[in-house]
């Protein structure tokens, strides 16, 4: 997949008169490498792919994490530094790049420290930006991708059952947020184990739980806290970012009650978010545009006399954002074998109720990926 990747991107450099694309997105370099790190921008160690049309491929990338790059890294050439020794992740660039005309790099993604010095070796004027094109290249995905998509789902269902049985009168949030991680550790070491060859891939989730009850559920990215939940109250439960399988994302969401609902005018918010998700979902298919999707979704919610509602989806994939989005003013006309997470939601001043579920488009429309009930009487939770 990895050289298939890297190969493809060599023919569009070609079609489009590149030189060479440096790519420094760390999700990025994955999907043409197969090598990632944890480290990355966030400890300041820049990891570089620079890609000539013609020539070898170079990673540079810092020498701590060399014995993870000549496992996983797919390129011909690697090359390391370490911090405070010469001219560190600087030193190979000059020559990659010497005397080329038109170098592509991720202009919307790259590191102000890296920008600033490829600013001193390469004109303004022979610098173009990839993003776009890299962002084509990874919408339609191949079927080692969808392979991982359809395994992120199995582990997103698994996390949501497990959260919907620890909610309960008297328990704190974060409970919820540890039960539905092991269940999702557990889950995805069993698929690891099962059909990948995968021994270095965590299978452990390692992303903040997004969840909110009671007064809270008004604050959409509300992460687990030490709030104790009560008989009554709605709770939100959302996955993105934690349906992080193999580097593969997805987005899944839903919203309970505790016991009985006792706020009628917070059923008929549901219900709009709902009916709002399967509006989106009985246009979703190839040949639409993006917009379009979301135009069906928010149709529902402003009839309903609620606010303009945010997007309606996202493309997902190795990265929790990927294109087209499914919001007004994308144009981009829909293909099978897209990834995207589609939502239903519908905010007040004192709730929001929210939906949401990932799918893969297909020539009959769509595959679901994730699942869990969404009619009233199963998501409150009799305890």
């Amino acid at each position: 997949m990895f050289r298939h990747n890297l190969k493809k991107l060599r023919d569009e450099l070609a079609d489009n008169d590149l030189e060479a694309a440096i790519i420094t997105d760390d999700d990025s370099v994955y999907y043409f490498t197969g090598y990632f790190d944890y480290l990355h921008m966030e400890f300041g160690r820049p990891t570089i792919l620079i890609v000539p049309r013609g020539g070898e491929s170079l990673l540079i990338t810092p020498g701590v994490d060399l014995n993870m790059a000549r496992t996983h890294a797919r390129v011909d050439r690697i090359a390391t530094w370490n911090d405070g020794l010469g001219d560190e992740w600087r030193a190979e660039i000059p020559r990659a790049v010497s005397g080329m005309r038109k170098v592509a790099i991720e202009t919307r993604r790259m590191p102000p420290l890296v920008r600033l010095y490829l600013d001193t070796l390469i004109d303004e004027s022979s610098l173009v930006d990839v993003t776009p094109l890299v962002s084509e290249m990874r919408m339609i995905k191949s079927e080692q991708e969808l392979q991982l998509a359809r395994h992120a789902g199995e582990v997103a269902n698994v996390m949501m059952n497990a959260g919907r049985e620890a909610i309960a009168h008297g328990i704190p949030e974060y409970e919820v947020a540890l039960a539905t991680s092991r269940a999702g550790t557990r889950k995805a070491a069993e698929l690891l184990a099962r059909h990948y060859d995968a021994t270095e891939m965590s299978p452990n989730t390692h992303f903040l739980q997004i969840m909110a009850s009671g007064e809270d559920i008004i604050k959409t990215h509300h992460r687990a806290s030490t709030r104790i939940m009560n008989c009554g109250e709605p709770v939100f439960l959302c996955f993105c970012g934690m349906t992080d399988f193999h580097r593969f994302k997805l987005g899944f969401d839903r919203t309970f009650w505790i016991d009985v609902m006792p706020d009628t005018k917070q059923r008929e918010v549901y219900q709009i978010a709902v009916d709002s998700q399967a509006a989106a979902l009985k246009v979703l298919r190839p040949g639409i545009t993006a917009e379009e999707v979301h135009a069906e979704y928010a149709e529902v919610i402003q009839s309903a006399g609620y606010d303009y509602p945010f997007r309606c989806g996202r493309g997902t994939g190795f990265s929790f954002l990927e294109q087209p989005q499914l919001v007004s003013g994308d144009k981009t006309v829909l293909q099978a074998n897209m990834v995207f997470a589609v939502d239903g939601s519908v905010s007040t001043p004192t709730f929001r109720a929210q939906v949401g579920d990932s799918f893969i488009l297909n020539d009959l429309g769509h595959e679901q990926i994730t699942r869990h009930p969404t009619s009233l009487e199963e998501v409150i939770i009799k305890n």
